[in-house]
């Protein structure tokens, strides 16, 4: 059944997207998973969550079709939020599956965490907000806010970021460009500062109260 309105979150078969979904339900909003593209049509916004090896999630996302449910969102200009890996496919590739292309939405590539550090990172640390930036996804959370992540690799440094992590160095946590948004960090398993941030994407996409 095609959406009216509503967030999709794409559902292509990749470890547990649920707890985006229920973080969204939580929030008021109409969220549903979707493995069909046909499905996606006409939502207002489109979520894509992620966890695992790059590769493996960027080649899922092509099999099951919803490549072209982020290309119908982009196109429509709909509010976009990638999580975790979901964020990673965002850009052109990553060094984790070099063979591999991503999305090339955003300009870059997802690097190895820095030398000296423990692999993954899989932790709560704190996200700072880069200078001079003001961010829809990180509006009203104050810098220096404790996340939760997961996750051996990170987009590179660009004009896209707008937040950043300390570990063996300043790592991307967060981007965006335009309606399309993306963490590195998991806000569905990041307390009430990971609702508030949600609770933005869901109120960007007009898509009812949001309870955080």
């Amino acid at each position: 059944m095609t959406m009216e309105r509503g967030i999709a979150v794409l559902d292509y078969g990749i470890g547990n997207l649920g707890s985006a979904h229920k973080a969204l339900v939580h929030l008021g909003a109409d969220a549903r998973l979707v493995s069909d593209p046909a499905e996606a049509a006409g939502a207002g916004g489109v979520v894509l969550p992620g966890v695992g090896a790059f590769g493996r999630c960027a080649q899922a996302l092509r099999a099951t079709g919803l490549d072209g449910a982020v290309d119908d969102a982009l196109a429509r200009g709909v509010p976009f939020l990638g999580i975790c890996v979901g964020f990673q496919l965002l850009y052109e590739g990553s060094e984790e599956s070099p063979a591999v292309p991503g999305l090339g939405v955003l300009r870059g590539t997802v690097r190895s965490l820095p030398p000296g550090v423990k692999r993954p990172q899989m932790q709560w640390n704190q996200i700072v907000t880069c200078p001079g930036i003001e961010s829809g996804l990180l509006a009203g959370v104050p810098s220096e806010a404790w996340v939760y992540f997961v996750h051996s690799y990170a987009p590179e440094m660009s004009d896209d970021a707008v937040a950043t992590c300390d570990y063996g160095g300043a790592v991307v946590a967060a981007a965006e460009r335009g309606p399309v948004w993306g963490a590195q960090f998991h806000p569905e398993k990041s307390g009430s500062v990971g609702l508030a941030i949600l609770a933005n994407f869901v109120a960007v996409c007009g898509d009812g109260p949001q309870r955080a």
